[in-house]
This record gives structure tokens, C-alpha cells and sequence, in this order.
């Protein structure tokens, strides 16, 4: 191992994460039918200390899901829906000239915007400008607004949840490469079974929505983000994350020939953090004591899918980032012994 063994105290730690987990489904599944995937990444990245982007066609509950998240935990909760004519202040917050009433003299009071929050919700983020978009970017990455030379610290723990709908483009502001690898997933929400779309006509219609009551609290939150620098990863996992990231650059001695004839470019730095980060969150919702391969394949789409752009020929095949994650996937063997290479 790479890292010291877990002790008992993270042992238990690892236990109370699994079951907090549990909690958080049973009080989702009273409002969320489905969305087993969904509902694990958001923990996934949450727990890893991450922002997500959510992606779906509208009506399959993207805002109702973090709505209904926020009630589960103890976190203070804003909601920004995103317009063309929505400012940067609208988001961070701005400076106001106020009147002492005892001295009668004037100053600026910086008033806090919706951004001052534990939980973020960013509905339909891509409908509003590069400039509103950019207000955020100190935000997500620092943690913090700077306003009239001034830093604002933002509440700890912050997570921005991110919406965004692919089709009616029209009047949307794709984000740029920047601001979309701020995001630790990029989450894809897609239509629920027969099944569970039986099951939330019949709730809704008649009126069998549960109430959700909050339990987990900011506190153990951040223990679990903690505890997760804690866990351990084998040279093995590393070495696949590793080996994955570097197959996804052309023109790099690692790289397929597929990656090579499709792929315009490929994750960074950040890709690889994201993946073993990620796959450490994943192992302690579900009990485990260190991450491993599986945990890696299992992130490894939402982690890579904004991270990884096709090239010309890629489209005029109608080949997605997403077939290519998974073609490597298939390419990139598990079971290779992985060693750090020399400097």
C-alpha cells in the first residue's frame, strides 16, 4: 500500500459513513423514485469535497433531487435560477452605501449574495453569460468572493449542484472548458425504468409523497471528506487511474491508435485527482476500507466525460466522450502490474 493502514477510529468512521448513506437514500426515496446512480454520485462528490453538474432532459426531477438532498442534510440551502440578464452581483452579492444612524457617516456594507451557502443550486446554469458564469469560478475553486478588496469567506462546506438541459440550445451559453472542469462529475441523468415511471405517476398523481427529514449534519459531513484523504490506495488502483488518464492524450506514447484518430484532447492533472479521490468517496459509502479498480470504473465516466473533447472525425462518427471513455475502458487492462515511472 501506498498509505498507512486504516486504523480502528476510521474504521468506525468508514461504518458510520455506510450507514449514513443508507439514511440518505431511505429519506430520498420517500420524494426520488429511482436514481440509484445519480443519487450515489452526487454523494461521491460531495463527500470529495466537489461540485457536480447534472445533465438531463427537463422533467426528470435534476431540481427536485438537490432540492430534496438539502432537506436530508443539515446545510443551509439557495437556489440561483440562471437568465440571459442575471449579473455577477445577482450571484456573489454586492456593496451597498449605508448611513450609520448614530454618526451620520457613510459606508460600504458588503450584503452577501445566494452564493453564502452550504448547498448551491445553479438551475439551468448554461442559460446565462460567460461573464455571470465566470462569478462563479473563484467561488467553486477558492471557496471564497472577493468584492470591493475585500475576500468573503463562503460557508464550509459549500457545494455548488449544477443543472443543465442538452436540448433547446437556443439562447444557452455552453460553458467554457475552464469552468467545466471546476466540476469534480459531470453526472448524466437519464429516463427512468417502466417501472419506476409507473411507480411516480402513482405517487404523484395521488397525492403519497413522503415528508424528508434531515439526517446527516454539516459536522459529520465533513468528517466523511476527512476520511476520505485517509483511505488508502494500493499502487495497483493509482496505476490504473494513472494509465487511464494517460491513454486519453493524443499524440502521447501511451495513447491508443483510437485516441489518436478521434480524441482533440485529453484530461489533465485534475482527471486523475478527480479518479482516485472519487474512487476513495465510493468505497466508503458502501462500507470498504480502501478503494479499488472497480471503484475507479465506476467514476470513471462522470469524472472524464467533460473532460475529454472528440475532434471532427469523432462526430462524423457519432462517437460521443462517452463511447470513448468506454472503449477505454475495454482497452486499458485492470490486472497489469503498474509501477511508478522513472523520473
Amino acid at each position: 500500500m501506498s498509505s498507512e493502514p486504516i486504523s480502528q477510529d476510521d474504521v468506525a468512521a468508514v461504518q458510520r459513513c455506510e450507514q449514513a448513506y443508507g439514511r440518505i437514500r431511505d429519506e430520498l426515496a420517500k420524494v426520488i423514485v429511482g436514481q440509484n446512480d445519480v443519487v450515489e454520485q452526487v454523494l461521491v462528490a460531495m463527500f470529495a469535497r466537489g461540485h457536480a453538474l447534472l445533465e438531463g432532459v427537463p422533467g426528470l426531477a435534476k431540481t427536485l433531487l438537490i432540492s430534496s438532498l438539502s432537506d436530508a442534510l443539515h446545510l443551509t440551502f439557495k437556489r440561483i435560477q440562471f437568465t440571459p440578464d442575471l449579473m455577477p452581483s445577482d450571484v456573489t452579492g454586492t456593496e451597498v452605501i449605508q448611513e450609520d444612524p448614530e454618526t451620520r457617516q457613510r459606508a460600504y456594507r458588503f450584503l452577501p449574495g445566494p452564493l453564502f451557502a452550504n448547498l448551491l443550486l445553479a438551475d439551468e446554469i448554461n442559460r446565462t453569460p460567460p461573464k455571470t458564469q465566470a462569478a462563479m469560478l473563484e467561488a467553486m475553486q477558492e471557496r471564497q468572493v472577493s468584492a470591493g478588496g475585500s475576500v468573503h469567506r463562503l460557508p464550509d462546506p459549500f457545494f455548488v449542484l449544477a443543472t443543465q438541459n442538452p436540448l433547446e440550445q437556443e439562447g444557452t451559453y455552453p460553458l467554457p472548458e475552464a469552468q467545466l472542469d471546476r466540476f469534480l462529475l459531470h453526472i448524466k441523468v437519464d429516463y427512468p425504468s417502466g417501472a419506476e415511471e409507473w411507480d411516480i405517476a402513482r405517487r404523484v398523481t395521488t397525492n403519497q409523497m413522503g415528508k424528508i427529514q434531515a439526517c446527516v449534519s454539516g459536522d459529520e459531513i465533513h468528517a466523511f471528506q476527512d476520511l476520505v484523504r485517509r483511505v488508502p490506495v494500493s499502487d495497483q488502483v493509482l496505476g490504473y487511474a494513472w494509465a487511464l488518464i494517460r491513454a486519453t492524450r493524443p499524440g502521447q506514447p501511451e495513447a491508443p491508435e483510437f485516441v489518436n484518430k478521434w480524441v482533440a484532447w485529453g484530461a489533465g492533472p485534475r482527471g486523475l485527482l478527480t479518479l482516485v479521490t472519487c474512487a476513495k468517496s465510493r468505497a466508503i459509502l458502501y462500507g470498504r476500507y480502501h478503494a479499488s479498480v472497480a471503484d475507479v470504473q465506476a467514476v470513471a465516466k462522470p469524472a472524464l466525460r467533460h473532460r475529454i473533447a472528440g475532434n471532427y472525425a469523432a462526430q462524423a462518427n457519432n462517437l460521443s466522450s462517452e463511447d470513448l471513455i468506454g472503449m477505454l475502458l475495454e482497452a486499458i487492462p485492470a490486472d497489469k502490474k503498474y509501477e511508478r515511472p522513472a523520473a
